[in-house]
């Protein structure tokens, strides 16, 4: 069994991007956007990923996590029959002292969202905030990417 370990945070600049040493773009949507589990499918780059998640705990930050690499092919097949709504993104990664931020910078109908997710090994690991992180959002259902995908950033205004 995985467990993913993760805290959210809004981005408040554009400073990441000089850290950042790389770029994906990714592509993905939902076979399944229930509360109690999420199938989701992904493009990065040039491969393809199907990923399933569980419910998260009481404060957001754990939850089990499978995930497998699939063919390219099946990958954009797979994104053919998602729920409506399907998220595009650039993935800035950034480390920080010994932690990797995956900075996503949302594009079309979540343009001018930006969340910084850090991955830990346990939920009491400290680590560097840098300065262009803002608010935490860990646990907030609204910035989870399967709501983002049914209610996007511009829609919230």
């Amino acid at each position: 069994m995985n467990i993913e370990i993760e805290r959210k945070f809004l981005v408040i600049s554009n400073d990441y991007k000089t850290n950042s040493f790389k770029k994906e773009y990714i592509k993905q949507g939902f076979l399944n956007s229930d509360k109690q589990r999420v199938v989701r499918v992904r493009i990065k780059d040039d491969k393809g990923f199907i990923t399933v998640k569980g419910k998260s705990n009481d404060t957001g930050t754990t939850r089990f996590e499978w995930e497998k690499e699939i063919s390219l092919i099946d990958a954009e097949n797979l994104l053919n029959l998602c729920e409506e709504g399907i998220i595009e993104k650039y993935r800035y990664l950034v480390k920080v002292d010994n932690y990797i931020f995956e900075v996503d910078e949302f594009l079309g109908d979540n343009k001018g969202l930006c969340i910084a997710e850090i991955e830990l090994l346990n939920e009491e690991d400290k680590f560097e905030k840098p300065f262009w992180l803002g608010k935490e959002v860990t646990g907030i259902t609204k910035y989870y990417n399967s709501n983002i995908s049914k209610n996007p950033f511009k829609n919230w205004q």
